[in-house]
């Protein structure tokens, strides 16, 4: 079984960090790729970062749970998740049920493009063996990439987030990005939003779906 034990003390992290290896230079103009709801009760912006959790289905959410485990609400820990493709995306946030429901909360997909460069600690290096961890940092228990999470967030708060590889999609690259730094990040306006069951969406989504043997709601 891969190990992924609680993670060390942050000031062992900043010992082991080797910059030219184990940061990641996401340059300025790179697109990506979210898929949120804009609707039900807890509805999103395609730029609103979230200053609640940690949330059970998010992976690396740093904010420090309450007593009973549950989330609790702080400025100084914004979170959000992105990709680097429309079927990375579609592929975790439905992974639960392997269903899109485009109209439940009105799913919208949004497509950006970074505004400055983006510094993301590489997960899929060597720097969670060397960190006491392992490639399980991406795909075990979320209650312990959590804790991980928290302790790098308090080891490197210069940085954006992480870079780490999507279970769901082949191993392919996914984004968290975190604020404190990260809203400088974001553009005034994205390059793509729309509603999931937008019309010019039914194609696209419907060769996602078949790759990943997921079921496509009308």
């Amino acid at each position: 079984m891969a190990r992924l034990p609680q993670p060390p003390a942050p000031a062992a992290l900043q010992a082991i960090l080797r910059r030219t290896e184990d940061v990641i230079a996401v340059p300025a103009g790179t697109r990506l790729a979210r898929v949120f709801t804009a609707g039900g009760s807890h509805p999103q912006r395609w730029n609103s970062f979230r200053y609640a959790g940690p949330l059970p289905h998010a992976r690396f959410d740093p904010h420090l749970p309450n007593s009973q485990g549950g989330p609790t609400v702080t400025r100084e820990h914004g979170v959000l998740y992105f990709s680097m493709s429309v079927r990375t995306c579609i592929a975790e946030v439905f992974q639960a049920t392997s269903t899109v429901d485009r109209s439940t909360r009105s799913p919208h997909l949004v497509i950006f493009r970074a505004h400055r460069t983006l510094r993301l600690l590489d997960l899929t290096g060597l720097w969670p063996t060397r960190a006491g961890a392992s490639q399980a940092i991406s795909s075990g228990p979320k209650t312990r990439s959590q804790a991980w999470a928290r302790g790098i967030r308090a080891a490197y708060p210069e940085l954006d987030g992480l870079w780490y590889r999507s279970s769901m999609d082949a191993g392919n690259p996914s984004l968290c990005l975190w604020d404190p730094p990260g809203t400088t990040a974001l553009p005034a306006e994205p390059d793509v939003l729309l509603p999931l069951n937008h019309p010019g969406l039914d194609v696209p989504l419907g060769r996602v779906c078949q790759e990943l043997s997921y079921t496509l709601l009308d």
